[in-house]
């Protein structure tokens, strides 16, 4: 008896600490999630893309004629009849945590992530698709929310679901470990890129552990399709203003498209992605 009430009390104790299972928490999250946006919860679809790039956010609202909402902090775009919400939550490790731990309180069926990345690979060019199927947890935000020795992955069923996409348009992508890190200017660190190299990480960017590990803590299931922007390894690879404006000219509309088809896909087939509950 003496056991099962210290069970208890632990199980409780580790779930006040989840959002979805915390009233406080989600009354302050939905405050937060409409004072960040400058939206309604009641205009949050339950199918949500991620950005950290405004130009997205204006692709995206001038296919649907919707309006971008601007908030204190981030942006965010309703298409009601497609049913699908698109944020630019800026960039870094912690304000992709923070959204997640926001959304879990409009309890969304599926989210993607629409990110760019910096190519390791030596066979990897300016526009390639990277489809991670785990991230290196090299950021400050994971640790708070679930131990170090578990693996950071995404939605397996969602990761599918945007495989099928590139196939059904005839595009390449590549597959593999990227790794997720708070670090800028590791392009000088010789030490830092001896680490990668060893790691055989396919790319490296800043967001994608921290949304995997706080979205599978938060129930919210979520996937990821990552663009190549630059090839910071490579002679004059590191991206620039001149470069990162071809990127988005190139292949931005491509990027959405694919986002967009999915996470319709997604919902067209019905396709049910569980919500373990700890």
């Amino acid at each position: 008896m003496r056991q099962n009430t210290l069970d208890d009390q632990f199980y409780h104790e580790l779930r006040s600490k989840l959002t979805y299972n915390n009233a406080d928490k989600q009354k302050i999250a939905r405050d937060m999630l409409e004072r960040y946006t400058g939206s309604s919860i009641s205009d949050f679809q339950k199918y949500i893309l991620l950005t950290n790039f405004h130009k997205y956010m204006d692709v995206f609202a001038q296919r649907y004629g919707a309006e971008v909402h601007t908030g204190s902090v981030w942006s965010a775009v309703h298409c009601r009849e497609c049913k699908v919400s698109m944020i630019d939550f800026k960039i870094g490790a912690p304000t992709a945590a923070l959204v997640i731990e926001l959304l879990s309180v409009i309890e969304p069926e599926a989210v993607l992530f629409l990110g760019m990345c910096g190519g390791l690979h030596h066979s990897l060019v300016v526009g390639d698709f990277i489809l991670p199927m785990a991230a290196i947890r090299d950021e400050g935000v994971s640790h708070h929310f679930i131990p170090p020795q578990v693996p950071s992955l995404p939605t397996f069923k969602i990761q599918k679901f945007v495989s099928q996409m590139l196939v059904e348009e005839g595009l390449d992508y590549r597959t593999g470990v990227v790794h997720t890190t708070d670090y800028r200017f590791w392009e000088f660190d010789d030490a830092f890129k001896r680490k990668l190299y060893e790691e055989r990480a396919i790319a490296i960017e800043m967001e994608s552990a921290a949304l995997f590990s706080v979205g599978f803590v938060s129930k919210v299931p979520i996937g990821a399709l990552l663009l190549v922007s630059d090839l910071p390894l490579k002679r004059e690879g590191i991206k620039t203003k001149e470069s990162a404006t071809n990127v988005f000219a190139s292949f931005t509309a491509q990027h959405i498209h694919i986002g967009i088809k999915a996470i319709t896909e997604i919902q067209n087939k019905g396709e049910h992605i569980r919500h373990y509950r700890w």
